[in-house]
């Protein structure tokens, strides 16, 4: 099988490439520079540049292949998000996906895969969710929104499966936020907000390409969420996390504290709860993640750094 990558020197993407080529798959991975190119060699990949909006360079980049992914992000490295700072993830989500699905059409592609987020679709209530609850009216869910929609649209007369997974929020050893977030742990700035009971909805970075692989291997159109097999309160999370890394357990800070901090976005993110599962996704795919929950993903961070020797401060 031959599978086109695009986001492919993403934390997602250069485990796609692995994780295709160690199975044996042929993957072009789409970059933009040198080092892009050296990632997706190192990975075991083909690079091709090209430019992720225009469809006649996508097509001329996926020709012949069977499998076309979109796991092209920018996500904002900041703590205080702001919608503006979705621009480019926004254009990737939107523009990015319809010149992809045009060129997956023209290539005779017979499956697309795309990453979406969990997150986007949660009530404001924090209630329980599923696959059928809708993207949440918001101006950085609106791009989430249409790429899935046209995703939806371009499979309906069957010529192309089409398969949307919104994703818990990632971590890993390699993952800018995750590093940020043990940093912050490490000087004891990373407090728990409000009680800290609200629930996040998490996938390790490995499991998040080990999925994406399972969904490509097995053609079922649809959205699917996928998520780790247990809800980690927020207060757990971050104490198991400062623990692992020998630093002491973080403070507390009230929400609305935090809302004048650290921003509306970042403060609901960790204060509404993510209260869903990815049952059907494993049922539908045979998938089980490695790391079932936060404790043994967090195990794998910790070892990992403390090789790398990133926080040896901290480490036990």
């Amino acid at each position: 099988m031959k599978v086109f990558i695009q986001g492919s020197t993403g934390v997602l993407g250069r485990r796609l490439v692995r994780d295709f080529t160690a199975l044996g798959h042929a993957v072009v991975g789409l970059t933009r520079s040198d080092a892009g190119d050296a990632t997706v060699r190192g990975a075991g990949g083909t690079p091709v540049r090209g430019d992720p909006f225009d469809s006649a360079a996508m097509s001329k980049a996926a020709e012949g292949c069977e499998v076309v992914i979109r796991a092209a992000t920018a996500i904002p490295r900041s703590a205080r998000i702001r919608p503006a700072d979705f621009e480019e993830t926004n254009a990737l989500r939107t523009e990015g996906t319809k010149a992809l699905l045009a060129a997956a059409s023209r290539v005779g592609a017979k499956v697309f895969l795309q990453e979406s987020i969990v997150w986007a679709s949660r009530p404001a209530d924090g209630s329980p969710y599923d696959e059928s609850a809708p993207v949440a009216d918001d101006p950085i869910n609106a791009a989430v929104a249409e790429a899935e929609h046209l995703a939806k649209a371009m499979a309906a007369d069957g010529s192309l499966v089409t398969t949307t997974l919104r994703f818990g929020n990632f971590y890993s050893p390699d993952a800018w936020h995750t590093r940020y977030m043990g940093e912050r742990l490490a000087e004891r700035k990373m407090p728990v907000i409000g009680t800290g009971a609200s629930t996040l909805a998490i996938i390790h970075s490995d499991d998040a390409a080990s999925a994406v692989v399972s969904a490509a291997l097995r053609p079922r159109s649809g959205i699917f969420h996928v998520v780790d097999n247990e809800p980690a309160p927020v207060r757990d999370f971050l104490s198991t996390f400062a623990a692992k890394i020998g630093a002491r357990p973080p403070g507390h800070m009230s929400a609305a504290l935090a809302r004048l901090g650290a921003g509306r976005f970042t403060a609901e993110f960790f204060t509404i709860p993510m209260r869903t599962t990815s049952a059907p996704f494993r049922e539908a795919f045979g998938w089980a993640p490695k790391y079932p929950t936060y404790r043994e993903g967090l195990d794998q961070v910790a070892s990992e750094w403390r090789k790398e020797g990133f926080l040896v401060g901290q480490a036990d």
